[in-house]
């Protein structure tokens, strides 16, 4: 079964051949990103990424249910991040997750973990505060099995239900990037993250798509980042980021899904964690 929305026109598909520079070893060109570059950024000029955005993904991962895929980006001098996009091409919803980061920052480390559907090229788009789009990808082969958006949920129904909301954080301890010094942790969200593609074996019915599309995280008042999410992201969707100290002693994290469910926590990190 198929989801994917139609994207834009031959003209503009063209004009993006004739501006797009990127081409990284074992990524497969075609008409599947041609499509997802129109559709989410137009006619807008896209630069190699590769001095600038390390992709790190399993070229033969051994969970296809949940994929890491991480992002280390540092930015030319005078250039800050805005947004950073996993994207999986050949996933029904090939915009993993998007990140629009808080404060002004030229280097930024994240790791997410997907659903990976069938064989694809895996990208991570960097869009800078003045506008620029700087991008890497890197092939991910499948190693066969269902494909995951349409495979069953970890967990029956009752337990899934039970447990719904939980979430954690674990501080990962510093790391230097640069001249900086700046804190890592993990944030993990007990979701089903429900894909509105998998089949009921009892009623025959698909289970309804019930999707963790938006986490907000605040180091005291200050947003660290925001995320989009969508359908490819796993079960319990979990996320790595690293993140400057502020001297705040809690972190807040919100989500929200596309039933409407808001959950919120907040976490002792300490003073100047």
């Amino acid at each position: 079964m198929r989801m994917r929305a139609r994207f834009g026109s031959a003209t503009a598909i063209l004009g993006f051949l004739a501006a797009v520079t990127v081409g990284a070893p074992g990524a497969i060109a075609g008409p599947t990103w041609d499509g997802i570059k129109a559709e989410v950024f137009g006619s807008r000029a896209i630069l190699d990424g590769a001095s600038v955005i390390k992709l790190g993904a399993p070229y033969r991962p051994d969970d296809v249910m949940a994929v890491p895929l991480s992002a280390d980006v540092q930015l030319p001098k005078g250039q800050t991040i805005k947004t950073v996009s996993f994207i999986v091409d050949e996933n029904p919803s090939p915009v993993a997750a998007k990140f629009d980061l808080g404060g002004a920052r030229d280097h930024a480390s994240l790791t997410t973990y997907i659903r990976l559907n069938q064989q694809s090229d895996v990208r991570v788009v960097v869009e800078t505060t003045g506008g620029e789009l700087y991008m890497s990808e890197q092939l991910v082969k499948f190693a066969g099995g269902q494909a995951s958006c349409s495979a069953p949920p970890m967990g029956s129904p009752e337990e899934i239900a039970a447990n719904m909301g939980r979430m954690t954080l674990a501080l990962q301890g510093p790391r230097a990037v640069a001249s900086n010094t700046v804190q890592r942790a993990e944030f993990e969200l007990n979701h089903p993250n429900h894909t509105g593609m998998v089949l009921d074996q009892i009623t025959l019915f698909y289970i309804p798509l019930m999707m963790v599309e938006h986490i907000e995280v605040k180091q005291g008042d200050d947003v660290v980042l925001t995320m989009a999410g969508s359908i490819t992201l796993k079960q319990n969707p979990k996320f790595a980021f690293d993140y400057k100290t502020n001297g705040a002693s809690e972190m807040t994290v919100t989500a929200r899904d596309t039933n409407g469910a808001v959950f919120k926590r907040t976490f002792p990190i300490g003073p100047g964690s």
